[in-house]
């Protein structure tokens, strides 16, 4: 029998907005960065002042092409900026300054990964435009407050196709948005302070129908637990209105994160009047194709590329491939390992394991630790030669090379009397130790529970604190035990 969701598709597209991580804004010299103090980082520009005239940021226009270069944009060479006529509190102009008949960046797909496997979403483009500023309802009972700090910083809005049709898919390409833009440099991604920030257009349709049924745009949604919870109630808000007999209406909503829900802000008509137009005191943009090439040359290794170089030519796993490729700042230090050591599974293990738990323990960057991929090698070629264990070597040499990054893991093996020891004569004593120890097991071992021999190894271990050699004692412990 089919159900109610089996009858219905739905159609989900995404307009993301990225602030880009320039130092100053979008047409002026004021300071970009967040959290100063309401209102310090305003300006004549930014307040439109009359006389008042707007310079477009160098920096922000190459990260807006770069981005269109790593999603396989076509770069637009000749594009211009308009004003968006609408008034708001916190829209000091009157205008938004933006991109729209003729974006930097324009069609792009962006790969996703989930349950049913890989796919790529269309893009629809990428435009330039300046953010506006923050209207703040919780100070007062009975004022808004407005903070115009944000206003004019630059933002890209990465606007997708309606190609989408799980919140699953939706928040796999938010998380790809999200880590592009970081890989890049373009833009730290962060949600939380409203550098990334998501509206979501949702309707559903019949399935096998090509006609998109009226949509609903859920607003500023600034997490991406927030993304997937609302397109899901949008969907199922969608099916059990039409299943009962309803219309879906037009409308812009937003997310209750308490309840998980959405509401309705307004109904939304079929076309907003904003009056575009050219903006008269910036030069429309004429990109070359020598600045574009230019740009394309100085993009780093791209994560997709780099999973799966580490798959087909490093004989990694999927899954180690993605984990080393979920930061850039993870892949350049394996990177950075591999002129050292050929032992491409232990590096990853040893990145996606102890290296990670210690910098987020720490709560620093891998930028900041004092620990160099030289010192990695050592340590792998230590143990893969017999010298060390992983145990020891994790939990008692890797904390004092971190302390010292022209510090030795020979040296600290050495004299911290760590180093193991492959003697016959030293592994038979404590070999003889932990057999006397558990003459019941040894007769339950030679009776076939040859599973028994992990026990006898762990007590060797135990006895000789670390020092003996495991793959040699389960040698001579198969041989002694067999006897």
């Amino acid at each position: 029998m089919t159900s109610i969701s089996d009858k219905y598709e739905a159609v989900i597209g995404l307009e993301i907005h990225a602030q880009l991580a320039t130092q100053s804004k979008l047409f002026c010299a004021d300071d970009a960065s967040f959290g100063a103090a309401p209102n310090t980082h305003i300006s004549e520009i930014t307040l439109a002042h009359p006389g008042t005239l707007p310079k477009l940021n160098k920096k922000a226009v190459e990260y807006a092409v770069k981005l269109g270069l790593a999603c396989n944009c076509e770069i637009s060479k000749y594009n211009f900026f308009a004003r968006k006529n609408y008034f708001y509190p916190d829209l000091p102009k009157g205008w938004q300054t933006s991109q729209h008949t003729h974006p930097i960046c324009i069609g792009g797909t962006v790969l996703i990964k989930t349950e049913q496997g890989k796919r790529l979403i269309q893009m629809h483009h990428i435009h330039l435009e300046e953010d506006a500023g923050k209207s703040i309802h919780d100070v007062y009972d009975d004022y808004t407050c407005v903070d115009l700090n944000r206003a004019g910083t630059p933002l890209v809005e990465i606007v997708s196709e309606p190609d989408m049709h799980t919140a699953d898919e939706a928040w796999q390409y938010v998380n790809e948005i999200r880590k592009l833009v970081r890989w890049l440099g373009v833009s730290d991604g962060n949600m939380e302070e409203g550098s990334l920030r998501c509206d979501a257009n949702v309707s559903i349709r019949l399935k096998g129908d090509t006609k998109l049924g009226t949509r609903a745009e859920v607003k500023n949604l600034n997490s991406t637990r927030n993304i997937k919870k609302a397109i899901e109630y949008e969907i199922e808000r969608m099916i059990k209105l039409v299943e009962s007999g309803g219309k879906v209406q037009q409308q812009t909503r937003s997310f209750d994160a308490s309840t998980d829900t959405t509401f309705s802000i307004r109904d939304k008509e079929e076309a907003n009047d904003y009056r575009y137009f050219p903006e008269p005191d910036l030069a429309p943009l004429n990109l070359s194709d020598e600045y574009i090439n230019s740009l394309k040359s100085s993009l780093p290794a791209l994560p997709n590329d780099l999973i799966e170089k580490y798959q087909t030519q490093l004989g990694l796993s999927e899954y180690d491939a993605e984990q080393l490729c979920s930061e850039k700042e993870i892949a350049v230090f394996f990177e950075n390992v591999l002129p050292f050591s050929n032992n491409y599974k232990a590096v990853a293990n040893w990145i996606n394991g102890p290296i990670r738990s210690y910098v987020n323990d720490a709560k620093i960057s891998l930028e900041e630790l004092s620990f160099l991929p030289k010192q990695l090698a050592e340590l792998i070629a230590m143990i893969d030669e017999g010298k060390v264990n992983f145990s020891v070597a994790s939990s008692q040499i890797f904390p004092e090379l971190v302390k010292d990054k022209n510090a030795s893991a020979i040296d600290i093996a050495t004299n911290k009397n760590l180093l193991q020891t492959s003697d016959n004569s030293q592994l038979e004593s404590w070999i003889n130790e932990a057999i006397s120890r558990m003459p019941d097991k040894v007769k339950e071992y030679q009776k076939g529970k040859k599973g028994l021999i992990g026990l006898f190894v762990g007590e060797v271990k135990k006895l000789s604190k670390g020092k003996a050699d495991p793959k040699k004692v389960t040698e001579l412990l198969q041989e002694k035990l067999s006897g």
